[in-house]
């Protein structure tokens, strides 16, 4: 359950049909070089040194520095999805081994368990960090985004949606992670 719900910190970012949002292994078939491709085109990590350094980076200080000085808040969850799913992308075209990913994914749950009180709270924040990010990307009409404004909204939706039992933020409620470990 625990694992369950720490790859569930990167649904919001998954939103495409070839995305796990169950496992580790970030998609629901193998596709290591689309991976590798993805975080070459997205992050410019080319290399284990540079995946490293990026995970680093957000989890010092990420995205939320940024939107303390614009909206005084510090929204974790979008530094906390972008995290995982580089995680989940690393461990798929194998920049890092499965033992290293749950490594760096268990780093940063406390800090994520601590902060948020739901999968609801959670989502909120990711939304302020989206906002911020899309605001640095002046001149880039919505459209042109991975994914416009509105087809995030709608993907949060249906994660939160009680009714929706595929989301895995039903699948591992919130509080899970502060229980002992079981299997689902």
């Amino acid at each position: 359950m625990h694992q369950l719900w720490m790859v569930s910190l990167s649904a919001p970012v998954s939103r495409d049909r070839s995305a796990s949002r169950t496992t580790l292994y970030p998609f629901t078939r193998i596709d290591d070089e689309g991976a590798r491709r993805w975080l070459a085109d997205q992050w410019e990590i080319v290399s284990r040194d540079k995946l490293v350094g990026r995970l680093d980076g957000l989890a010092r200080t990420g995205y939320r520095v940024r939107a303390h000085q614009v909206l005084g808040v510090s929204p974790l969850a979008w530094d906390a999805a972008l995290y995982v799913d580089i995680v989940r992308r690393g461990f798929g075209c194998g920049m890092i081994t499965e033992a290293e990913a749950w490594t760096a994914l268990k780093n940063i749950v406390p800090t994520v368990a601590g902060m948020y009180a739901s999968w609801r709270e959670y989502a909120d924040h990711y939304l302020l960090g989206r906002k911020v990010w899309r605001d640095g990307l002046r001149g880039i009409p919505d459209a042109d985004l991975p994914a416009p404004q509105a087809v995030a909204d709608a993907h949060l939706r249906s994660l939160l949606d009680p009714a929706n039992r595929a989301s895995p933020w039903n699948l591992a409620p919130w509080d899970s992670i502060h229980h002992p470990d079981h299997a689902r």
